[in-house]
Protein backbone atom coordinates (compact mmCIF):
# COMPACT_ATOMS: atom_id res chain seq x y z
CA UNK A 1 0.00 0.00 0.00
CA UNK A 2 1.41 3.33 -0.90
CA UNK A 3 0.53 6.30 1.49
CA UNK A 4 -1.08 9.59 -0.60
CA UNK A 5 0.70 12.64 -0.08
CA UNK A 6 0.01 16.15 -0.33
CA UNK A 7 3.02 18.79 -0.97
CA UNK A 8 2.10 22.43 -0.40
CA UNK A 9 4.64 25.00 -1.06
CA UNK A 10 4.54 28.39 0.82
CA UNK A 11 6.07 31.03 -1.19
CA UNK A 12 4.71 34.76 -1.87
CA UNK A 13 7.32 35.52 -4.74
CA UNK A 14 6.74 31.50 -6.34
CA UNK A 15 3.14 32.22 -6.30
CA UNK A 16 3.27 35.12 -8.24
CA UNK A 17 6.15 33.33 -10.62
CA UNK A 18 9.18 35.66 -9.36
CA UNK A 19 11.22 32.52 -7.49
CA UNK A 20 11.55 28.74 -9.20
CA UNK A 21 9.82 26.21 -6.31
CA UNK A 22 12.85 23.88 -5.81
CA UNK A 23 11.53 22.48 -2.22
CA UNK A 24 8.28 21.01 -2.93
CA UNK A 25 10.33 19.08 -6.28
CA UNK A 26 13.05 18.05 -3.84
CA UNK A 27 10.22 16.61 -1.55
CA UNK A 28 8.50 14.66 -4.42
CA UNK A 29 11.81 13.62 -5.47
CA UNK A 30 12.82 11.75 -2.03
CA UNK A 31 9.21 10.31 -1.86
CA UNK A 32 8.69 8.68 -4.81
CA UNK A 33 12.15 7.33 -4.46
CA UNK A 34 11.56 6.22 -1.24
CA UNK A 35 8.76 4.12 -2.73
CA UNK A 36 6.17 3.93 0.20
CA UNK A 37 4.58 7.06 -1.32
CA UNK A 38 2.37 8.57 -3.90
CA UNK A 39 1.70 12.51 -4.41
CA UNK A 40 -1.60 13.07 -5.51
CA UNK A 41 -1.10 16.88 -5.23
CA UNK A 42 1.31 19.47 -5.51
CA UNK A 43 0.15 22.97 -4.65
CA UNK A 44 2.26 26.49 -4.64
CA UNK A 45 0.22 29.01 -2.60
CA UNK A 46 1.30 32.42 -1.28
CA UNK A 47 2.08 32.24 2.65
CA UNK A 48 -1.46 33.52 2.79
CA UNK A 49 -2.77 31.95 6.13
CA UNK A 50 -6.40 31.74 5.24
CA UNK A 51 -5.67 29.90 1.87
CA UNK A 52 -3.50 27.16 3.70
CA UNK A 53 -5.85 26.41 6.14
CA UNK A 54 -8.43 26.34 3.42
CA UNK A 55 -6.15 23.74 1.65
CA UNK A 56 -4.97 22.15 4.43
CA UNK A 57 -8.89 21.01 5.49
CA UNK A 58 -9.59 20.00 1.82
CA UNK A 59 -6.41 17.85 1.57
CA UNK A 60 -7.53 16.15 5.21
CA UNK A 61 -11.47 16.10 4.88
CA UNK A 62 -12.27 15.42 1.29
CA UNK A 63 -9.29 13.93 -0.46
CA UNK A 64 -8.27 11.64 2.82
CA UNK A 65 -4.79 12.25 2.07
CA UNK A 66 -2.44 10.17 4.44
CA UNK A 67 0.34 12.77 4.69
CA UNK A 68 0.81 16.59 3.79
CA UNK A 69 4.16 17.87 4.14
CA UNK A 70 4.37 22.12 3.77
CA UNK A 71 7.33 23.43 3.14
CA UNK A 72 8.39 27.06 3.97
CA UNK A 73 6.30 29.60 6.05
CA UNK A 74 8.20 28.38 9.81
CA UNK A 75 10.35 31.52 10.25
CA UNK A 76 10.31 34.61 12.04
CA UNK A 77 9.08 36.89 9.20
CA UNK A 78 5.20 38.08 9.96
CA UNK A 79 3.95 36.40 6.54
CA UNK A 80 5.32 32.67 7.83
CA UNK A 81 2.02 31.11 9.22
CA UNK A 82 2.46 27.42 8.43
CA UNK A 83 2.73 26.90 11.79
CA UNK A 84 -0.49 28.41 12.97
CA UNK A 85 -2.78 27.13 10.20
CA UNK A 86 -1.93 23.83 10.88
CA UNK A 87 -2.64 24.46 14.62
CA UNK A 88 -5.63 26.13 13.61
CA UNK A 89 -7.32 23.16 11.27
CA UNK A 90 -5.48 19.93 14.04
CA UNK A 91 -7.61 17.69 15.84
CA UNK A 92 -4.51 16.71 17.52
CA UNK A 93 -0.66 17.48 18.06
CA UNK A 94 2.20 15.32 17.33
CA UNK A 95 4.98 17.35 18.81
CA UNK A 96 7.75 14.74 18.88
CA UNK A 97 8.25 15.06 15.37
CA UNK A 98 9.10 18.60 14.85
CA UNK A 99 10.96 18.82 17.93
CA UNK A 100 13.43 15.34 16.88
CA UNK A 101 14.05 17.66 13.09
CA UNK A 102 14.55 20.76 15.12
CA UNK A 103 17.04 18.70 17.07
CA UNK A 104 18.61 16.42 14.86
CA UNK A 105 18.63 20.25 12.41
CA UNK A 106 20.74 22.04 15.68
CA UNK A 107 23.35 19.34 15.36
CA UNK A 108 23.77 21.01 11.50
CA UNK A 109 23.15 24.69 12.35
CA UNK A 110 22.17 26.49 15.17
CA UNK A 111 19.56 28.60 12.66
CA UNK A 112 17.20 25.53 13.47
CA UNK A 113 16.30 27.21 16.68
CA UNK A 114 14.50 29.53 14.87
CA UNK A 115 12.18 26.96 13.24
CA UNK A 116 8.66 27.11 14.52
CA UNK A 117 7.31 24.04 11.93
CA UNK A 118 4.67 21.88 13.76
CA UNK A 119 3.19 18.16 13.36
CA UNK A 120 -0.52 17.06 13.84
CA UNK A 121 -3.15 15.13 12.66
CA UNK A 122 -6.56 16.03 11.51
CA UNK A 123 -8.57 12.77 11.30
CA UNK A 124 -6.72 10.38 9.73
CA UNK A 125 -4.10 12.77 8.08
CA UNK A 126 -0.48 13.70 9.81
CA UNK A 127 0.59 17.33 8.67
CA UNK A 128 4.08 17.83 8.71
CA UNK A 129 5.51 21.66 8.45
CA UNK A 130 8.97 21.41 6.32
CA UNK A 131 11.68 23.83 6.28
CA UNK A 132 11.62 26.34 2.95
CA UNK A 133 15.22 25.42 1.61
CA UNK A 134 15.63 22.45 -0.78
CA UNK A 135 18.68 21.68 1.81
CA UNK A 136 16.50 21.16 4.83
CA UNK A 137 13.86 19.87 3.56
CA UNK A 138 16.40 16.41 2.29
CA UNK A 139 17.98 16.79 5.72
CA UNK A 140 14.60 16.84 7.65
CA UNK A 141 12.92 14.31 5.49
CA UNK A 142 15.89 12.32 6.00
CA UNK A 143 15.39 12.36 9.65
CA UNK A 144 11.96 11.44 10.22
CA UNK A 145 11.41 8.91 6.81
CA UNK A 146 12.50 5.55 8.80
CA UNK A 147 9.82 5.97 11.53
CA UNK A 148 7.14 8.38 9.34
CA UNK A 149 5.52 4.47 7.20
CA UNK A 150 5.42 2.71 11.58
CA UNK A 151 3.84 6.18 12.62
CA UNK A 152 1.27 6.30 9.27
CA UNK A 153 0.35 2.56 9.99
CA UNK A 154 -0.39 3.12 13.74
CA UNK A 155 -2.99 6.38 12.44
CA UNK A 156 -4.70 4.30 9.89
CA UNK A 157 -5.20 1.21 11.87
CA UNK A 158 -2.66 -0.91 10.29
CA UNK A 159 -0.69 -1.92 12.93
CA UNK A 160 -0.91 -1.78 16.61
CA UNK A 161 2.10 -2.21 18.23
CA UNK A 162 4.66 0.64 18.72
CA UNK A 163 6.56 -1.96 21.60
CA UNK A 164 9.27 -4.50 20.72
CA UNK A 165 10.75 -7.37 22.79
Amino acid sequence: MAYTVGIITLSDKGALGQREDKSGPAIREILEADGRFEVSEQLLLSDDRMELEKELVRLCDEKKLNLILTTGGTGLSPRDNAPEATLAVAERQVPGIAEYMRAKSFQITPKAMLSRGVAAMRGRSLIINLPGSPKAVRENLGFILPALGHGLDIMLGLDGECGSN
